[in-house]
């Protein structure tokens, strides 16, 4: 086991210089254009695969680096650079976190690969799990997966939205429901491959920030699969689902689903990404009061100016360590016992709504208009508080976890 340390080594030093180098030199000359054009920004996802780092090796060797600081480092790196084209580049990260998190090894090795292509073909690949009536609830949800024993084969049907690359993937990852009387205990995970029949996009969404990410519907009607794209197989389906009724039958304890633990697993790395765009408003508020002057002096000799900059790079540095705690406790098997996943997931994204918000505030007019990038991650931010988990129900796992009490 890795000891907890808040050094990077050389090497994790040189990997997070690269990602800044390519954040500030490619990322954010592109971020302003791709906001307003609302696209998926394939020349740039094609540029970040040419070097390497969309790539399954890249994100393998950050995923398994023994101190959990691989991922988070990464993320904050590109994220630095531009929110919407950053979760262009690692939108693809959550499907196969979630072939990681529940697949067999062969499962892994097939459909990983198959996610990004490679720089001449560059794919993506989307992980549907919200629904229209079942968000955050996700007992409520109503895509149904049955089996076909005899072409062993499953049928899905139903609606999936909110989904990134939803529609424009090359392959799918939808989660479903296979015995609805276990309500969410009752969910597994299929793989989709690509150019299977009866599924298509729905409505793509105009967004209020990360335009450059592709937010989308995904309709399933009689999509069939193969009994080889359930992710973990079918006989450990068929086990977990026999103890999840037992337990429920004796008033037990819960069993996690398929969607949560691909939330549980990400929830880190989505606070990072949340750090990455607060430090970099607060970098452009700190530049600009350096050499905005007023009264004949830069204002950042207000203080009022320079107590909100004091409190911002606070808030960025304490959100960073609430996740690199948790990036390091997961690698490590710590479990979350004061539900450390979620408080760095909450702390950092509400952090960077409040500090993106301080930025425009100190750009003053200037951080109102588009000619500055505050106005761009402000809008960006809000998403943090929203995806994977509302920071409402960050609290609730955590009051959960703390007080051992079935809090609504």
């Amino acid at each position: 086991m890795a000891e907890f340390t808040m050094e990077l080594n050389e090497e994790q030093r040189e990997v997070r210089d690269w990602l800044h180098g390519f954040a500030a030199d490619v990322i954010r000359p592109a971020a302003a254009e791709w906001d307003e054009r609302e696209e998926t920004p394939w020349p740039v996802i094609q540029e970040a695969a040419k070097v390497g780092i969309y790539s399954l090796d890249f994100y393998a060797q950050q995923y398994f680096d023994p101190t959990g600081l691989g991922i988070p480092m990464a993320m904050e790196e590109l994220f630095w650079g531009d929110a919407g084209i950053a979760l262009s580049i690692v939108g693809t990260g959550l499907a196969a976190v979630g072939v990681l998190a529940n697949g067999t090894e062969e499962q892994i090795g097939t459909w990983i690969p198959q996610m990004y292509g490679d720089a001449n073909d560059v794919k993506v690949a989307a992980f549907c799990s919200s629904e229209p009536d079942a968000g955050s609830d996700v007992a409520s949800m109503r895509t149904r997966a049955v089996y076909d024993e005899a072409k062993d084969e499953w049928v899905l049907n139903g609606t999936k939205t909110w989904a990134t690359n939803g529609g424009i993937a090359n392959v799918h990852v939808v989660v479903a429901v296979v015995d609805p009387e276990l309500g969410s205990k009752g969910h597994a995970s299929f793989i989709v491959p690509p150019n299977t029949p009866g599924l298509s996009q729905g409505q793509k969404f105009k967004k209020h920030g990360i335009r450059a990410s592709h937010t989308a519907e995904v309709v399933l009607e009689d999509v069939r699969v193969p009994g080889s794209c359930l992710l973990g197989g079918k006989e450990k389906l068929d086990e977990r689902l026999a103890r999840a009724r037992e337990r429920v039958a004796s008033g037990g304890e819960r069993v996690k689903n398929a969607a949560m633990a691909t939330f549980e697993a990400s929830r880190p790395a989505v606070g990072a990404m949340a750090v990455g765009t607060a430090r970099a408003a607060y970098e452009v508020a700190l530049d600009y009061a350096k050499t905005r002057e007023q009264f004949g002096r830069p204002i950042i000799d207000n203080q009022g100016v320079a107590f909100q900059l004091a409190d911002m790079r606070t808030s960025v540095d304490a959100a960073r360590l609430l996740v690199w705690r948790a990036s390091w406790m997961a690698i490590n098997g710590k479990p979350f016992t004061g539900a450390e996943g979620s408080q760095s997931k909450l702390f950092a994204s509400e952090t960077a709504k409040k500090v993106t918000a301080q930025a425009i505030q100190i750009l003053g007019g200037n951080g109102y208009t588009r000619e500055y990038p505050v106005e761009r991650m402000h809008r960006d931010a809000a998403i943090y508080t929203i995806f994977e988990g509302t920071s409402e129900v960050q609290r609730l796992v955590i009051a959960r976890t703390l007080s051992g009490m079935p809090i609504r």
